[in-house]
């Protein structure tokens, strides 16, 4: 606890109105917002490169910017730090019966589907019971769709397998297909082709978001020896055809994977 505690002083003393830093004094909630989501992905970034160095590091950055927050609305009179981990903190044990309840709710073990009930109980708390309630706007939209999905199936509101989901990609395409020169319209029903991509995502137990930038990376690997082995060889990838450039590129994925 000395560590969090000197953290505190180190975040107070950068919000000083008479001896901290200008930068740090100017800021508000909305302007570090950006830099909070920034740190997020650096700390998964970490985890994908299995980086156990940066990920320290990371999630210092991204803790420090919880710390910002709650100084921030310690200063205005709303919450302060010890809040916030009291918060979370009454989150987990209420949310974990299990583990933190009364004999007999640890005796039953873990039952299916509670934590959703719990959650559901906690937004008609706060007078919204959509199942879809309180999935933040500002994740990606992928990890948004996701979960939406998701609130939906813990319902009934969806398919009882896979097949169902991947019927509903083959509905979509076809509805992209006619969508013809309608600009609007191929916005909306490309949207709705990934939406449906998303939901075969879910049914086959596989985070999307983390597939694609398992995909990107990848991509942007074969990319990268595909262009140094053509211009080892003195050429460039635009004088190329297309067909030389696939022999490039299968040949670039048996090299790096």
């Amino acid at each position: 606890m000395k560590h969090i505690d000197k953290l505190l002083e180190v975040m107070a003393k950068l919000r000083d109105p008479d001896e901290g830093c200008p930068w740090d004094l100017a800021q508000d909630f909305a302007s570090i917002a950006p830099y909070t989501i920034e740190e997020a992905y650096e700390v998964a970034d970490a985890i994908a490169r299995e980086d156990t160095d940066s990920l320290r590091d990371e999630l210092g950055d991204l803790l420090f910017q919880v710390v910002f927050h709650s100084r921030m609305a310690e200063e205005a009179g709303l919450f302060a730090f010890g809040d916030v981990a009291a918060a979370i903190t009454d989150k987990m044990l209420r949310r974990h019966p299990h583990v933190f309840g009364d004999a007999a709710e640890r005796a039953a073990g873990h039952v299916p589907g509670s934590w959703e009930r719990i959650k559901a109980g906690e937004r008609e708390a706060v007078d919204d019971s959509s199942a879809v309630a309180g999935i933040a706007h500002a994740l990606p939209a992928l990890k948004r769709a996701q979960k939406l999905g998701k609130r939906a199936s813990a319902i009934g509101f969806d398919w009882p397998d896979a097949s169902g989901a991947r019927d509903k990609i083959d509905e979509e395409l076809a509805e992209l297909a006619d969508a013809g020169g309608d600009a609007a319209r191929t916005h909306e029903e490309f949207g709705d082709l990934l939406f449906a991509v998303v939901n075969l995502a879910r049914h086959l137990g596989v985070d999307a978001e983390t597939a694609l930038a398992a995909a990107n990376r990848k991509f942007e690997r074969r990319f990268r020896d595909m262009e140094q082995a053509i211009g080892a060889a003195g050429r460039g990838i635009a004088d190329l055809s297309l067909d030389v450039l696939e022999e490039e590129w299968c040949a670039a994925k048996a090299r790096v994977g």
